[in-house]
C-alpha cells in the first residue's frame, strides 16, 4: 500500500513540475509577462480622446462654433450631465452644483452652498465662453485636482452646443463675434508670374 501511495504521489509531483515548466515556457514565448498596447484599440471609450486622433487637431474658435451651434442639441448632450447637476432656477445641488445662470459667474466662489475645490478656486477668472470650452474639454487638465471626475467632451461642436444651452438657462449673455477665416496660404509649388513679360510687351509696342 505504501509503495502504491508513493508511486501516485511521485507521478502527481512530476505532473505538477511539467505543467509549471510548460506554463513558464508558453509565457515567455507569447510575452504574456509584458504589457503590449494594441496598435488599434478594439473599442472606443466615450469621452476619451484618441491619441493623435481628431481631438489632437486644432478646433475652430469657440466664437465660430457658438455662431453655428444648436441649443436643442446642447440640451440633448446635457442629459448626460443630469446625473450630477440640476439646471432649473432654484434647483438643489447634487453631486455637482446647480448650473442655472452659471455662464459669466466667477470661479473662485461656490454656488448655492456648493463649495468648489481648492484647485478650481485657484484658477480665478470667470466662467466665460472660452473657459467653459476649456473646462468641458477636460476638467482634470483645466484644474488639476478638481473634484469633477467627468472625462470631458472631445467633440468641439458638442461643447459649443452645451455652452449655448447653459447660456440660455438664466445667463443669456451676448455671444462673441465670430472670427474671420484665415486666408489660405499661397501654394509655393505654383509657378511664379513672369513680371518681365508685361514690360517687354510695352517696350515692343513703343517701337
Amino acid at each position: 500500500m505504501d509503495d502504491r501511495f508513493n508511486t501516485i504521489a511521485g507521478w502527481t509531483l512530476f505532473g505538477g513540475i511539467v505543467a509549471l515548466g510548460l506554463s513558464s515556457l508558453s509565457g515567455h514565448y507569447f510575452l504574456a509577462d509584458k504589457e503590449n498596447r494594441p496598435e488599434k484599440m478594439g473599442y472606443v471609450i466615450e469621452g476619451v480622446e484618441a491619441e493623435g486622433g481628431a481631438g489632437a487637431a486644432a478646433a475652430e474658435p469657440i466664437a465660430n462654433r457658438l455662431a453655428k451651434g444648436d441649443v436643442a442639441k446642447g440640451e440633448a448632450t446635457f442629459a448626460k450631465c443630469k446625473a450630477c447637476h440640476t439646471i432649473a432656477q432654484g434647483g438643489a445641488n447634487g453631486i455637482g452644483p446647480n448650473l442655472y445662470g452659471v455662464v459669466g459667474e466667477g470661479q473662485a466662489a461656490g454656488r448655492g452652498g456648493y463649495a468648489f475645490s481648492d484647485a478650481l478656486k485657484a484658477k480665478g477668472g470667470k466662467w466665460d465662453f472660452a473657459s467653459l470650452d476649456e473646462w468641458l474639454t477636460s476638467p482634470a487638465k483645466y484644474a488639476t485636482g478638481t473634484k469633477m471626475s467627468f472625462a470631458g467632451i472631445s467633440d468641439p461642436q458638442q461643447r459649443a452646443d452645451v455652452i449655448l444651452y447653459l447660456n440660455s438657462q438664466g445667463s443669456n449673455l451676448p455671444l462673441p463675434a465670430a472670427e474671420a477665416a484665415a486666408a489660405p496660404a499661397a501654394d509655393a509649388s505654383a509657378p511664379a508670374a513672369d513680371a518681365s513679360a508685361p514690360a517687354a510687351e510695352a517696350s515692343e509696342a513703343a517701337k
